[in-house]
């Protein structure tokens, strides 16, 4: 074998002692509390659970269980129509 094959083996075979990455699994940050409730009335906690652009932020990058997680999009829902949280981005909007 010439040293070229050997140096390009080199380049292409996996690399030793790296780890890989292993995600942690979320837990539900209501479930850690045991809330009961998820009150519509608190904004600041809602708007962690809403993108930027005004969106529900899903199950998965959250962590919220799934019944936690239909509680707090009626809470979010809720706040949107008493115009406590925005349906879209300041952006987005048209005057």
């Amino acid at each position: 074998m010439s040293d070229y094959e050997d140096n390009e083996r080199e380049e292409y075979a996996p690399r030793q002692g790296r780890r890989r990455f292993v995600a942690r699994r979320r837990v539900c940050a209501f479930c850690l509390e045991k809330k009961k409730t998820i009150d519509y009335k608190d904004t600041s906690m809602l708007g962690r659970y809403i993108t930027e652009r005004g969106k529900i932020k899903s199950r998965r990058k959250t962590g919220t269980c799934a019944r936690h997680q239909r509680r707090l999009a009626v809470a979010i829902k809720r706040a949107r129509h008493l115009a406590l949280l925005p349906f879209t981005a300041e952006h987005m909007r048209r005057y």
